[in-house]
């Protein structure tokens, strides 16, 4: 259940994040007895990596996504809304964030194991439309998105 209504929000908030000026990084949501949480990983639209978000940004982001969830009520139930950063150990989920964070380190954990290894963490030296390069202890390792099951930016 988590899932689909997770699939509807990211789909129904998507836009209102986008016409605000950011981008939604990701979107959990987490269902508990007493109410669940609702959050949301925003970042500056920029090729620069260093671009930051403020607080500010996730105020702005908060109010317009506040206003949908009130207006189309997705979510059964009491929950908290929270806009945050995706912080140092971002999530990588499209084509774009990868080659945003090229030459930085990543750990990428394959949907399914290949020769008995589900787990990479490598400098990600290429990122295309079709997937992505790491060198992995000094071994060229290619990787096409359909395989990554998860991936993120390691802090140094």
């Amino acid at each position: 259940m988590a899932t689909d209504i997770r699939e509807q929000v990211t789909a129904l908030l998507e836009p209102v994040v986008e016409a605000a000026g950011y981008e939604l990084v990701e979107l959990e949501f987490l269902p508990g007895s007493g109410g669940g949480v609702l959050r949301l990983y925003i970042d500056l639209v920029s090729s620069d990596p260093a671009a930051a978000i403020a607080i500010e940004d996730c105020e702005q982001v908060s109010r317009a996504v506040a206003a949908t969830l009130d207006e189309s009520d997705p979510i059964p139930g009491a929950y908290s809304l929270e806009v945050s950063s995706p912080g140092f150990d971002r999530v990588l989920r499209k084509p774009a964030h990868f080659v945003r964070f090229v030459g930085e380190r990543v750990k990428v954990e394959l949907s399914v194991a290949r020769a008995g290894r589900k787990r990479f963490t490598g400098a990600l030296t290429a990122a295309d439309e079709s997937g992505i390069e790491l060198e992995v202890d000094g071994v060229e390792v290619k990787i096409a998105y359909a395989d990554v099951g998860r991936a993120r930016v390691v802090p140094v």
